[in-house]
């Protein structure tokens, strides 16, 4: 993995621009720091954008008249958040995001690394040519390291010397979608179409994050011209998108993985359901794929953790997301199986778009634009709902940095270990703030969110990214000089 020369861009070191703590050697102390073996009292010192030596308390004599100290006290200082699902919309449609709102809520929200999902900008990723332009987009715009997944679609699924040419173009992974995405040049492919990648992702050694609803014969008709059903209720929204998609999917899907097993066809590839949202069927599924040896991982979402169907107001779609939020109990299994290990890791599904597309006046849930903006409060939101189910620290540092840097190939992120790249978030678990028009929020049209309104615990103090200062107590660095992440 290589982090310069992309596409001619070149990045710089460390500097006043850059950074908000312009030395390039200097040590960050704490009293609970979060290590890959536990969390100590000491220190991290940090020299030209890498960790190069981290130091219990106890061993720890630095001359603080030479060496730069930055004393967080009983702040926890932590990995930064890596965040493998975001859709940043950059280029073609920076009207509902770009990065460089995205990335300054990224790193306001102690996020250091994204990885953009292949749809809703324009073009979609799905091409060398289209990933050039969005990392042309991205060089000087970006206040958090930016990597990028390709877009599996039916034209170069059945195309292998495309898919080949997107891949050594260098994304990360591929996605797909098995419904319709709602973006015109992102079909859906079938578990046909995935089953003809896998041998070429296998050699890759990248993997196939999918979106995983199928259609399914609904019931009964929805009702909602004669009032039966009703478009501002969020259970008529519910009624379109049951468990049963999910389930249809990732049955589908279970028949493929077994190819990766130890001598499969696709040994070497990797499939990861996103957004997992049913903790049912759908999620034993996944167990019993795991259990026989498939190379299979699944995450979830914060909004999935945080609310309930049955709570959610009617005409309010700003909680309107596919697949759903489901009912209580659900949630409480989702957690079950975050805590037990049986879901690997967290993302955020950023989901961005104009407010007119989320039609907060009409409230209409069956006609509005779905998903949860949600990038600058993951680690408040994810912290302040665990809180009641005892997660630690070492929880949050596996489910947000140390699993998604592994599978985004992220080898130099994701711990605070000696020779990574000093990307690590400060912050104070018991720091209560509300979320309402006088808190700053830096996604672009915050209206939209969810969590607006909500009461949260985990204050972000510093954003460090390679080293530099990019975010600190309400500031962030004067120009954006993180890197797209090419996969080389």
């Amino acid at each position: 993995m290589i982090l310069k020369k992309v596409y001619g861009f070149i990045p710089q070191l460390p500097s006043s621009d850059c950074s908000l703590l312009p030395q390039n050697h200097y040590w960050i102390a704490s009293k609970r720091i979060v290590t890959p073996n536990g969390t100590i009292s000491g220190a991290v010192e940090i020299k030209q954008g890498r960790i190069v030596s981290i130091v219990a308390e106890e061993n720890w004599h630095v001359n603080s008249w030479f060496t730069t100290v930055v004393n967080y006290g009983e702040a926890v200082v932590m990995p930064g958040f890596i965040d493998v699902h975001a859709h940043l919309d950059d280029p073609g449609r920076t009207e509902w995001e770009g990065f460089p709102s995205g990335t300054k809520a990224a790193a306001a929200g102690g996020v250091t690394t994204l990885v953009d999902m292949p749809l809703n900008s324009a073009p979609s990723t799905v091409s060398e040519e289209a990933l050039k332009l969005k990392v042309q987009a991205a060089e000087g715009r970006v206040y958090v390291d930016v990597g990028f997944w390709g877009g599996l679609v039916p034209e170069n699924a059945e195309n292998a010397s495309s898919l080949e040419r997107l891949l050594n173009a260098g994304v990360l992974g591929l996605k797909s979608f098995m419904v319709p995405s709602g973006i015109n040049d992102f079909p859906m492919t079938t578990s046909s179409h995935i089953k003809e990648a896998l041998p070429t992702l296998a050699r890759y050694k990248r993997p196939l994050l999918v979106h995983a609803e199928v259609l399914v014969d609904l019931d009964g008709e929805l009702e909602v011209e004669n009032g039966v059903d009703n478009a501002r209720s969020y259970s008529t929204y519910l009624k379109t998108r049951p468990a049963s998609m999910e389930e249809a999917a990732i049955n589908q899907l279970i028949t493929l993985t077994k190819e990766t097993r130890a001598g499969g066809s696709a040994e070497g590839a990797h499939l990861h359901i996103v957004h997992l949202s049913d903790a049912r069927t759908s999620l034993n599924l996944i167990k019993e794929a795991k259990q026989r040896g498939d190379s299979i991982t699944v995450e979830t979402c914060p909004h999935y953790l945080a609310f309930a169907a049955e709570d959610i107001p009617d005409g309010d779609t700003r909680f309107k997301c596919a697949p759903p939020i489901r009912d209580a109990a659900n949630k409480e299994k989702l957690w079950d199986a975050l805590l037990d290990g049986d879901i690997d890791m967290l993302s955020s599904d950023h989901s961005p778009a104009v407010p007119e597309m989320k039609l907060l006046d009409e409230g209409d849930f069956l006609k509005a634009w779905g998903g949860i903006s949600s990038l600058q409060f993951v680690l408040p939101a994810t912290w302040t709902y665990g809180r009641k189910y005892g997660i630690t620290f070492e929880q949050l540092a596996s489910w947000w940095s140390e699993k998604p840097a592994k599978l985004a190939g992220l080898t130099t992120k994701g711990a605070i270990a000696v020779g990574n790249q000093a990307d690590i978030v400060v912050w104070e678990p018991d720091v209560e703030f509300d979320l309402d028009n006088d808190h700053p929020v830096h996604i672009k049209h915050p209206s939209i969110s969810a969590y607006m309104g909500s009461r949260l615990s985990g204050k972000v103090l510093a954003t460090f990214v390679r080293g530099n200062l990019v975010y600190k107590e309400g500031n962030h660095a004067s120009h954006a000089c993180a890197l797209p992440i090419l996969h080389r």
